[in-house]
């Protein structure tokens, strides 16, 4: 296999596009590649380090910043990539516009603005379009299809928002669901069944396409259960609120941000995400890796990853009754928890791994090279 030079780029810190392109640059290592990866100051960079991928930082602060989009094309054409992988659509748009001298260009659409989100199957309706989000969307189109980028996309459901409503050429998006790294199994498949009480856990950004307050609220409803929150974002006031009013205050935990937060996966029984929106969440892969079983809202590629009665449940999205029935049912019954648990690992080891992930990714990469 022909080694090649590649550069993932970011403008973020934190988020699931940031795990995967981290995932992804530190796979692309493994494999014997040159990796690269571009972006912001950011706990995530220890792991590049220490895994022997060049971190070079830069910022870029938003679509206006033209001194650090500049900076950022001059930083990729002293590495002169073969390809070169835009994780957000601040970095796609940096990518495809400022036409490096040399390489290919790769997009990941990770998912849709919440604006836009109900345009994907299965999705609810979160707010009324905005109108830079429409424009967004037309620049994707003019992005796609007027220069010689990929754009790969991480489950079905958003390839079929790509060409239908985004009218992306349909041989120009590839479908490469997302992976967690080899890590993620090695936790212990035992869950601790000795404890008082089972425990649920969410990990994500707190921001009203998740719905934590409703998951607040459902677990309050369920006294056998507690409740582990991973994350911080603009909506921790009101779940911080809703913990308060939810009279489940001793069975909340609001762990805030945590850049590891695999041993608070592999203390918990159960993962629940109840978004009313989703692409292929991270989050979800590596719950299931470290032997989780799901509860999640049955929305966008959730269902591609999760089979219902088999790694999980799955409840229709924006039902908080369905929701708390099934987080009741998993807390009652140990054996249901970990038989659908080992199935969850299963399926992530096996179809949802960085590797398989990065190999279909590479294929991205020689076709567009070419």
């Amino acid at each position: 296999m022909t080694t090649m030079t590649t550069v993932q780029l970011i403008t973020q810190a934190r988020g699931g596009p940031v795990d995967h392109a981290v995932d992804v640059a530190l796979q692309l290592r493994r494999d014997g590649h040159r990796s690269h990866l571009v972006g912001p100051p950011g706990e995530y960079g220890r792991r590049l380090v220490d895994s022997g991928v060049d971190w070079t930082v830069a910022e870029v602060r938003d679509k206006f910043d033209l001194r650090g989009a500049r900076a950022v094309g001059r930083l990729i054409d002293r590495i002169g990539p073969d390809v070169l992988h835009c994780h957000d659509r601040r970095a796609g748009l940096i990518g495809r516009l400022g036409r490096r001298r040399s390489g290919a260009c790769v997009y990941t659409l990770h998912g849709v603005p919440d604006s836009l989100a109900h345009l994907v199957r299965g999705n609810l309706a979160m707010s009324s379009p905005r109108a830079r989000d429409v424009i967004g969307g037309v620049a994707e189109h003019l992005l796609a299809t007027t220069s010689s980028s990929m754009t790969v996309v991480p489950c079905a459901a958003v390839a079929d928002f790509a060409i239908r409503r985004l009218r992306l050429p349909a041989d120009r998006v590839v479908v490469a669901p997302n992976g967690v790294a080899p890590e993620w199994s090695d936790v212990p498949p035992e869950r601790e069944e000795r404890k008082a009480a089972p425990t649920a856990v969410w990990l994500g950004v707190m921001q009203p396409v998740k719905r934590v307050p409703e998951l607040v609220h459902a677990v309050a409803a369920v006294p056998s259960l507690r409740l582990v929150l991973v994350g911080d974002g603009p909506e921790r006031h009101r779940v911080e609120a809703a913990v308060a009013d939810s009279g489940a205050a001793d069975r909340v935990v609001l762990a805030g941000y945590q850049p590891d937060p695999m041993r608070l996966l592999a203390a918990a029984d159960v993962f629940v995400l109840p978004s009313a929106a989703e692409a292929c969440p991270m989050a979800i892969l590596q719950a299931m890796a470290c032997g989780l079983p799901v509860v999640a809202s049955s929305v966008g590629g959730v269902p591609e990853v999760v089979r219902d009665g088999i790694d999980g449940i799955l409840v229709p999205a924006g039902d908080d009754v369905a929701l708390r029935e099934a987080l009741d049912l998993l807390a009652g019954d140990a054996a249901m928890r970990r038989r659908l648990g080992d199935s969850a690992r299963r399926r992530a080891r096996e179809h949802y791994s960085t590797q398989r992930c990065v190999e279909r990714i590479v294929e991205v990469y020689r076709a567009v090279a070419r």
